[in-house]
């Protein structure tokens, strides 16, 4: 998680150096384009952009902390929730954001990792992550009101789209998880 959260730093450097008078926008360009079908790239991208000092430096620590707790049920789980909630996101801003706007930033995913952490104790019945999820919710919980609108320039969409797509990968992990089928009656006729 450090070298991914290190990739955003290290994507927010160059696009601060590629803002220019004459692209003032430096890779933000890159971000959802909502109803704009060269804007569905920006579903692969703009978790990775940044639009500000600021922006990065909100987004770091949560980034951190959530995608390492998510981790706990190993790289290939996390890999498959990663994707779900940034696809989820993605194109879940692309089709209600609002035309002209561009949404960048890596909360949508951190409001994933958060609903995920929040939600998959229940769903597995799994009382330590249950115990983490009150600990979370606890102290996080309070973010969540960022899926309503209500902020300008902040995308509620992509906040409450990564939600969504948190959800959905916490049933879909609690769903793949092989749980001990009940023993079969015995097939040896009975004495009666």
């Amino acid at each position: 998680m450090a070298s991914f959260t290190a990739l955003l730093w290290v994507v927010h450097v160059v696009n601060i150096l590629m803002t220019t008078p004459l692209s003032p926008a430096g890779l933000n360009v890159h971000g959802i384009r909502p109803w704009d079908p060269s804007g569905l790239m920006g579903v692969l991208w703009a978790p990775l952009l940044h639009g500000s000092w600021s922006h990065i430096m909100g987004n770091s620590l949560v980034f951190l902390l959530f995608g390492f707790l998510a981790m706990s049920g190993g790289l290939g789980q996390w890999f498959a929730v990663t994707s779900v909630i940034w696809l989820v996101a993605g194109l879940g801003v692309w089709v209600t954001g609002g035309p002209g706007s561009v949404h960048i930033g890596a909360s949508s995913v951190v409001f994933g990792w958060l609903a995920f952490l929040l939600i998959r104790g229940v769903f597995s019945r799994s009382l330590p992550q249950i115990g983490v999820s009150l600990v979370l919710g606890f102290f996080y919980g309070g973010i969540l009101w960022g899926v309503l609108p209500g902020q300008p320039g902040i995308s509620w969409q992509g906040h409450l789209f990564g939600a969504i797509g948190g959800l959905l990968a916490a049933w879909l992990v609690a769903k793949s998880i092989t749980r001990p089928q009940p023993s079969s009656p015995s097939l040896t006729p009975g004495l009666s």
